[in-house]
């Protein structure tokens, strides 16, 4: 910008709408797909959930750190453009990290009408078809004995498990056994045994047979991992992987996700904060902060658009930049484009050229008022857990989606359904926060968030997800404007904006990191369906507990002076001695009348 203080808003809200709107298509072109990415490396659910967790904790804490110093010394334009030319290299690292398996079972180049013949000892020939999906898995309901990778289309299982009579579903587990025990020396010397005992069953013509002989057999091999139903296929992925692979393999791909996650981060966490800082500060100066709560509907169709384009260009480009490893480098060449075009943009982004002589503890007075009101207490409470529910949707949906036979596309498309529903619910804000109040929206977000979470483990094609997501507009865009107005009426003048950073930054990122950490754990030994049946119970208790302790708190609420000297002074004259016809009390019993509705 200009050393002359002339303040052109207009232009400055132009370049700030097309900032946002580019950094929406940068951060839909890896964000959503990160997790999917990782498990295509090998990485099993509790090391994703360790790397997002990590992502989560550094950008909760490192981004408002940033923020701070960056302004301070005058250094924000300089942080964006550092942060932008950082990300476009950072973001290329995660390209060279090894993948576990260096012959992808679902990277489907070429493959998808490739049939293999095992020809076995003893005259037994099993045909066995190459799908070109992520492994899924089947387990029996014995107990104890282990099952072995079944790798078939998700879609071409039946989600009970082995129903099918013998057949061709029986030639695939057998050709997965015979695959299976020929990768190592003691399943070599069973193999003739499981052979004798599984012809033997086939004879039989009964699948009762079948089974019985192949569980007898089963436990002549090494230890394999026990495997869930389709909808638990990515559990059961991440538990053959760990086992399939040497642990060298994969303690060196964790390392190095790891520590190109954690400097990717680094780079890419302030950006978002300092930029809507500097901007604030710009229209604050010229008392257009009003014109600002509009523009996040720039940064939602930016990600709505990016999500589809980028899955649209993975499923046309992927096969030619890659013959062997991972799909999904498309991403991060999609992301290091736009990362470059925002570069481009930020140069002329509205940054204001004064020092504004503001206190320095404005976060530590935020964080004494949230300890001494049990409102925010409980507020915040319910962001931590928010933050940790949705954590477990933003990391593991589209392993969900994935098992069901979801192509990228379908993904995309599902986010994109329930960001242009918050953009299309937001005209009704303000009379949705006035007819059903603050707290009546924030406890019908969290009913239909935890109605979503029910939805998804109930999950049962490829197209099953896309109906609930319009479900988002009131789970993640109005819960959101109900939390904002609430610590807006309950913070003291001047604590607004550090007081809704430290809810959105520190209380919402860490709920983000712990329910990382927590659920990828929970994945791996209980499956992806019973994540989210535990995370929807966890929510409706919560929700019970949020209204009934709500109702026995004091209602009274901090008035805004600042808000109400916005009044303008001509309603009133100073001979007017009347109290009803004073704009200063009729203000106050309007906002007291407000917060008891």
């Amino acid at each position: 910008m200009s050393a002359n203080p002339q303040w052109d808003v207009s232009r400055a809200l132009g370049v700030a709408r097309l900032f946002h709107l580019v950094c929406g298509v940068r951060d839909a072109c890896v964000t959503p797909f990160l997790t999917l990415y990782l498990r295509q490396l090998g990485l099993a659910a509790p090391w994703v959930g360790i790397l997002m967790g990590t992502k989560h904790l550094i950008a909760a804490f490192w981004a408002p750190f940033c923020a701070f110093l960056a302004k301070s010394y005058q250094k924000r334009r300089v942080l964006l453009i550092v942060s932008l030319l950082g990300s476009v290299g950072a973001s290329l690292f995660m390209v060279l990290i090894p993948a576990l398996d260096k012959d992808l079972e679902y990277h489907s180049c070429n493959r998808s009408s490739r049939v293999t013949t095992t020809v076995v000892p003893t005259g037994v020939t099993l045909a066995v078809n190459s799908i070109p999906v992520q492994e899924s898995a089947s387990k029996h309901s014995a107990g104890g004995a282990p099952s072995l990778p079944a790798r078939r289309d998700p879609r071409m299982v039946e989600a009970s498990g082995l129903r099918n009579g013998p057949g061709e579903s029986d030639q695939e587990m057998f050709s997965d056994l015979y695959r299976y025990s020929v990768d190592s020396t003691e399943g070599a010397r069973t193999m003739s045994q499981i052979l004798h005992s599984v012809t033997s069953g086939v004879k039989a013509n009964s699948w009762e047979d079948v089974f019985e002989a192949f569980n007898t057999t089963l436990t002549l091999l090494p230890k394999a991992p026990e495997l869930g139903t389709v909808a638990n296929s990515s559990v059961a992925q991440g538990e053959a992987q760990a086992l399939r692979f040497s642990l060298v393999g994969l303690r060196w791909t964790f390392i190095l996700s790891l520590g190109f996650m954690v400097f990717w981060e680094l780079l890419t966490a302030p950006l978002e904060q300092v930029a809507d800082d500097s901007l604030y500060e710009y229209l604050d100066f010229v008392d257009a902060t009003d014109r600002y709560r509009s523009l996040w509907i720039w940064r939602s169709l930016g990600m709505a658009t990016g999500v589809c384009g980028i899955a649209v260009l993975v499923e046309q480009l992927d096969c030619f930049l890659v013959t062997n490893g991972p799909p999904g480098v498309v991403h991060f060449y999609g992301y290091s484009l736009i990362s470059t075009l925002a570069l481009l943009v930020s140069i002329t982004f509205p940054v204001p050229i004064y020092q504004r002589q503001e206190p320095s503890y404005k976060t530590v007075k935020a964080l004494s008022l949230v300890g001494g009101d049990a409102l925010l207490v409980l507020l915040a409470l319910t962001v931590i857990l928010i933050g940790a529910v949705v954590s477990t949707v933003q990391n593991f949906l589209f392993w969900h989606m994935m098992d069901h036979g979801s192509r990228e596309l379908v993904m995309g498309f599902s986010i994109a359904l329930g960001l242009l529903g918050e953009i299309l619910l937001h005209p009704f804000k303000t009379a949705l926060l006035k007819k059903l109040t603050r707290v009546g929206v924030i406890g019908l977000g969290l009913g239909c968030l935890a109605g979503q979470l029910l939805y998804y483990s109930f999950l049962w094609n490829w197209w099953s997800v896309l109906p609930v997501q319009i479900l988002s507009a009131v789970s993640s865009g109005a819960l959101w404007w109900a939390v904002g107005a609430s610590i807006e009426d309950l913070a003291s003048p001047g604590t607004e904006r550090p007081l809704s950073t430290m809810f959105r930054s520190h209380f919402y990122g860490g709920g983000c990191s712990l329910g990382s950490f927590v659920g990828g754990f929970v994945a791996m030994h209980f499956g992806l369906a019973v994540l989210y049946q535990a995370c929807c119970v966890l929510l409706l208790l919560w929700l019970a507990l949020f209204l009934s302790v709500q109702l026995r708190l004091p209602q009274d609420r901090k008035i805004n002076y600042s808000k109400l000297l916005t009044v303008e002074g001509g309603d009133t004259s100073d001979s007017e001695q009347g109290s009803e016809r004073d704009w200063l009390v009729k203000a106050m019993r309007e906002e007291h009348s407000d917060w008891k509705g």
